[in-house]
């Protein structure tokens, strides 16, 4: 029989304050988790070969629920595939997510997209972690405005 894992959302969250990995990190850490994995996605200098500024990052009034849905669906998922695999037997697991998107105007080096998982073990920790951010990217209708050190502006994710 398999060792379950119990998910805990701790934060699903957009935000117009500033977020940090160390704070994500700080909030899933516990006695049971063997590792935790973070991710930070970070406002670069440059896309498509052309300088940026800054970003200004907008949500559909939806998103915030979404946000919550695209979480809740993968601690689903993730709950009915611990029941059946695992080896060995034992006592819960519990494995806790922590995720939040910038909204706002953001500088360079800025994250703007920051999750942390910790789980039992590395192996779901890091799936965890590349799921969440995949989902949230894809699915969470958020859409970025860059400004460009030359004065032009251009939407990203507008109509997708």
């Amino acid at each position: 029989m398999g060792t379950e894992t119990s998910f805990e959302v701790v934060n699903a969250v957009l935000s117009a304050e500033p977020i940090s990995v160390d704070q994500a990190i700080a909030a899933v850490e516990s006695d049971t988790a063997g590792a935790v994995v973070s991710f930070s996605g970070v406002v670069r200098n440059h896309d498509g070969g052309k300088p940026v500024e800054r970003l200004s990052y907008s949500a559909h009034p939806t998103a915030h629920q979404v946000m919550a849905d695209v979480v809740a669906q993968l601690v689903a998922e993730q709950t009915a595939a611990g029941s059946s695999a695992g080896e060995g037997g034992g006592s819960p697991q519990s494995a806790r997510i922590w995720a939040a998107h910038r909204i706002g105007m953001l500088e360079i080096g800025d994250p703007a997209l920051v999750c942390a998982v910790s789980a039992a073990h590395r192996g779901q920790a890091f799936a965890v972690c590349s799921e969440l951010v995949d989902r949230i990217k894809e699915q969470v209708p958020i859409w970025k405005e860059q400004f460009f050190t030359d004065g032009t502006v251009e939407w990203v994710g507008a109509g997708s």
